[in-house]
């Protein structure tokens, strides 16, 4: 078991990760029905990959998800209360790696989009950056 204020620290640090992707979900929504002048328009929100319905109810499912995982996380029990080692040192491996196609994304976007530097359309990076960094914490655990 991790010492109890790391664990604490940990299990803080991912429902971060979940609000700040919530937000990120109402921040779209908002925009897509009120047109807000205080937030960025649809255009620096939605990469068009995915259909917006499609694309709005995997994001609430994957919201529903990292809540259970969250909350089993911070009992300790539960399906996802406690990750073994291997699967600890997978999840941390594939959080790096996703993090790593993300900051390739934004030098991609970057160097083939100069207009849009250097915050344009980054949106929906960033919020790829935080859900591998919610990845990252999942896998960290005692060695």
């Amino acid at each position: 078991m991790m010492p109890i204020m790391k664990q604490r620290y940990r299990i803080v640090l991912l429902w971060i990760c979940t609000l700040l992707f919530l937000v990120r979900v109402m921040g779209q929504i908002w925009v897509g029905i009120y047109h807000s002048p205080l937030l960025p328009p649809w255009s620096e929100w939605y990469s068009g990959l995915l259909p917006y319905p499609l694309l709005l109810l995997t994001q609430l499912l994957l919201l529903m998800f990292m809540a259970v995982v969250n909350t089993d996380q911070a009992r300790g029990a539960g399906c996802f209360g406690a990750v073994q080692l291997q699967t600890g040192n997978r999840l941390r491996l594939f959080g790096i790696v996703y993090a790593l196609a993300m900051i390739f994304r934004y030098a991609a976007r970057m160097t083939f989009v100069p207009e849009a530097r250097w915050l344009g359309g980054t949106i929906p990076i960033g919020f790829h950056l935080v859900l591998a960094s919610w990845v990252i914490l999942l896998g960290v655990q005692k060695r």
